[in-house]
């Protein structure tokens, strides 16, 4: 029973209310999503009204009431609202509100649609706003590793795979691996967005509807760019929720990778980085750590998103019509994403407030041995020796230099050559040790996506202009949206004042 004693929650061929297990278990999840979903709701709702008024479905009398209280309704914050987990869900809550404000009028809302349908437009609307939150994250944190870059444009680093010391690079470039599939996140975002963006409202139940509801009113006055056309895809589109957690787990996975490595550089072992105080948290019983919390934090949400695709995409598994597993949906992924954007944010703060060890990074450059690729590639040019050949023999002398504890001299190279070719290289250690420079070396990258500072800067260059066309494309469709939202208000308004 309601708080006024009428009785709630109950269908007109139902003869009783439902179950307090019911009640507190689902009906409460659906209910708790409230402050999240209102809001949509609430312009779904007006949008609808319209279009009903437009088509002569609300008669002349009715029209001003409905609209008036809907708009005192659309007024009030969520969490103004005292929801009642008995009443279903946000749908059967606010229909209660209407009933309750205007309950002449209020029946005439419920025309040519099914509950499920509000609910949808809800999602997508709260959904298509946190893609937009998350493309400008994304766009911010290119930015900021950008400006990193091109701070450390000559600032050495031994590049690591298998977290061994592989060439020398700079930190530049280094940064530029993971800004590139950023790139790709932002098309595969805007392209999601695109999809995301397209209206189900007027689809009717399953097949469409007996009354002249117009579909492309509905998508026009909330701000869709056209519709999804099957009226039962329009309603039980399964592909949608898992595309948007895909896409958000191909960002933070990007990134993911970005702060493995931090981690590992701001400890004592590599020393390369420290975390600002203010991005770390201080152990609680022992007084000299640092803990990198801001980087557990990412890494925790990219590995937190794995199981939300899993669930998204599990909850999508049922027979065809199935729409109330969705009741996960609606909030998993827009709480999704909105984590998504959050992580990003505190990424790019926590890169900003770094501090890099240039020196300890030249030295660990220096000292890898990185510039043995080059070595051989040099014996093979000069020489005329086959790659693999020249590879075995620098590796002869680099693991001789190595068990002996030396740098890589001239006699060792030159005797791991008598030992494979049957001659010697006669190369001096001025030319090896020129040839295994590795600001030389760097230089020598001149190609495209190469580590030289010429191709560092182009490379800097192309992802600014693409994070500026993003920015471009983001900041039209908010425009877009606002406007489109403004358009409803004023026709709600002159509906009012012409009836």
């Amino acid at each position: 029973m309601s708080r006024d004693g009428s009785q709630i929650g109950v269908a007109s061929c139902f003869a009783e209310g439902p179950a307090p297990e019911l009640v507190d278990s689902a009906f409460s999840m659906e209910v708790n999503d409230g402050a999240l979903l209102y809001s949509g709701m609430s312009l779904a709702d007006l949008a609808h009204a319209v279009m009903l008024i437009e088509i002569g479905i609300v008669p002349q009398e009715s029209r001003v009431e409905l609209l008036n209280a809907l708009i005192e309704m659309h007024n009030l914050s969520a969490e103004e609202i005292d929801f009642d987990n008995a009443l279903v869900d946000v749908y059967t809550n606010r229909d209660h509100m209407l009933h309750q404000r205007t309950p002449d009028t209020a029946g005439w809302l419920q025309a040519g649609r099914p509950r499920r349908e509000v609910s949808t437009l809800a999602y997508l609307i709260v959904t298509r706003a946190e893609l937009l939150e998350v493309v400008k994250a994304v766009s911010v944190l290119m930015d900021t590793l950008l400006d990193f870059s091109e701070e450390h444009q000559s600032t050495l680093l031994p590049d690591y795979t298998y977290l061994q010391r592989a060439h020398p690079t700079t930190l530049a470039h280094y940064v530029l691996t993971f800004v590139q599939p950023m790139g790709r996140d932002l098309d595969r975002l805007q392209s999601a967005y695109n999809r995301t963006n397209k209206s189900p409202a007027g689809a009717g139940s399953t097949n469409g509807s007996r009354l002249p509801i117009d579909r492309d009113r509905l998508a026009e006055l909330l701000g869709f760019n056209g519709l999804v056309l099957h009226t039962r895809d329009a309603m039980w589109q399964s592909d949608g929720p898992i595309e948007l957690m895909s896409a958000a787990l191909a960002v933070l996975c990007n990134v993911d990778h970005l702060t493995e490595d931090l981690q590992i550089w701001a400890t004592s072992e590599f020393n390369f980085v420290e975390l600002s105080d203010s991005h770390s948290r201080s152990s609680v019983i022992m007084p000299q750590k640092k803990n990198p919390y801001s980087l557990t934090f990412v890494r925790g949400v990219a590995r937190e998103m794995i199981g939300r695709l899993a669930g998204t995409a599990a909850l999508q598994s049922t027979p065809s019509g199935q729409v109330d597993n969705r009741i996960f949906t609606y909030s998993m992924v827009p709480k999704g994403l909105m984590q998504t954007k959050l992580a990003l944010k505190l990424l790019s703060a926590t890169v900003s407030g770094l501090t890099v060890n240039k020196d300890e990074m030249s030295l660990a450059t220096v000292k890898s041995l990185g510039g043995s690729t080059d070595l051989a590639e040099e014996i093979m040019t000069k020489y005329g020796i086959d790659a693999k050949t020249a590879h075995s023999i620098v590796g002869r002398a680099v693991r001789s230099a190595t068990q002996m504890g030396k740098e890589l001299e001239a006699d060792l190279l030159n005797s791991a050559a008598k030992d494979i070719i049957n001659r010697s290289l006669n190369m001096s250690d001025d030319i090896i040790e020129k040839i295994m420079d590795p600001k030389a070396i760097v230089a020598t990258r001149t190609g495209p996506g190469g580590s030289s500072s010429k191709s560092v800067q182009e490379m800097i260059t192309t992802f600014r202009d693409l994070v500026y066309e993003c920015n471009q494309w983001g900041i039209s469709e908010e425009s877009r949206l606002k406007e489109a939202e403004k358009k409803l208000f004023e026709k709600v308004t002159a509906l009012c004042q012409c009836t």
